[in-house]
């Protein structure tokens, strides 16, 4: 049964949602509609491919949205979780804008709002970047009339304002006692169902996101080679079959295949490694947090732990890579805050707190310096 909705601009929004077919349009009048959505389900019924609304039809920025979409899922792409949050956002904030009225003035004054209501840099730029994408698609592919340099033009004068930019990159790294006190917390905690300090441990090891940790099964694991297959795994470029072998290696403190073969004796090897929600997991490392007023620090930054470890413990950016699953090195960059104290030489490294350094004292590891 077809969706139909009345738009506060007085138009009619139809959406249809059948046999795994999501088709949507808008519409001036609720006849149209309603033929358009009937129309749509008898084509689904016969198995020929349902036809979006006509480009005449469309006058608004949600109009383009949902072509944009149709016609994605109409090539077999699918939208993405965090896209799809993105355009709908877009469709309540600016949906109703009619696109003679989606100009340069009009775009400028939606992105202060969006920052006056606490959008960041980064997050006005997705904004920007999808409406881009829209109308250059609805240009492109169905010849709309629509202006693509309305949307050049505010993103410049944004950017020159700060609204627009990069976002701040995080350097906040776990001190070796953090992660103690975490997963110590964990360990002596009977009711915490989640195995926590485990999965805490592998995302140092492995440098894994954390929906990558609750994804993996043990299917995926060649136990000869100690490779773990993390699938579709997260990349710009490529959304999916990108399929990546992640080495279990002891690297940065904690030994990933150590941490395979406990949850292996408490899953019995079958399903996923670690069956868990992702959320769940997040909110437990919050809970931990908070009870050893442990600040600002996110489970993501285990990865950013992870990686920098990686790099201390002296495997080249192309090695880390393949551990991290970044196609683009740059992007190792932001991940990785090293630590100045982490380019000593171990061996050369004096205990000052411990030593007493009295003038002889200096005296003699001078002349073994020069004697050297």
């Amino acid at each position: 049964m077809a969706a139909i909705v009345k738009l506060p601009s007085g138009s009619w929004r139809a959406q249809v949602r059948r046999k795994g077919r999501y088709v949507t349009g808008t519409f001036l009048r609720r006849k149209d509609a309603d033929a358009w959505a009937l129309e749509v389900e008898r084509n689904i019924d016969r198995g020929v491919e349902p036809n979006s609304p006509e480009p005449s039809s469309v006058r608004t920025l949600g109009c383009l949205i949902d072509l944009h979409i149709a016609d994605l899922v109409e090539v077999g792409r699918t939208i993405r979780k965090s896209k799809g949050a993105v355009l709908e956002a877009l469709k309540i904030s600016l949906g109703e804008t009619r696109l003679q009225d989606l100009r340069r003035n009009k775009l400028i004054d939606y992105g202060k709002m969006r920052a006056k209501a606490g959008a960041g840099p980064a997050t006005l730029a997705m904004d920007f970047s999808y409406i881009g994408t829209i109308l250059t698609h609805a240009a492109a592919v169905h010849g709309i009339d629509v202006s693509v340099e309305d949307v050049k033009l505010a993103r410049v004068a944004l950017s020159r304002l700060g609204l627009i930019g990069k976002g701040v990159e995080r350097d906040r790294r776990p001190t070796q006692a953090e992660l103690d006190a975490i997963i110590g917390f964990y360990a002596s905690n009977p009711l915490q169902l989640i195995p926590m300090a485990r999965i805490v441990r592998f995302a140092v090891a492995t440098a894994m996101r954390q929906e990558e940790i609750c994804k993996v099964e043990w299917t995926d694991l060649d136990i000869k080679r100690r490779l773990l297959t993390v699938r579709d795994r997260k990349d710009p470029r490529r959304k999916d079959g990108n399929n990546q072998k992640v080495p279990m290696l002891n690297l940065t403190g904690f030994d990933a295949w150590e941490v395979l073969l406990e949850q292996r004796i408490v899953t019995g090897g079958t399903g996923r490694i670690f069956p868990h929600h992702p959320k769940s997991v997040g909110t437990a490392f919050r809970r931990a947090c908070r009870k050893l007023k442990i600040h600002d620090l996110r489970f993501h930054d285990l990865r950013h732990e992870g990686t920098s470890r990686l790099f201390e413990a002296g495997l080249t950016i192309e090695k880390v890579s393949l551990v991290t699953g970044h196609k683009d090195w740059k992007m190792l960059k932001r991940y990785t805050n090293l630590r100045p104290e982490s380019l000593h030489p171990k061996d050369n490294v004096i205990d000052f707190a411990k030593a007493t350094l009295i003038p002889e004292t200096l005296r003699e590891m001078s002349g073994k310096q020069k004697s050297a």
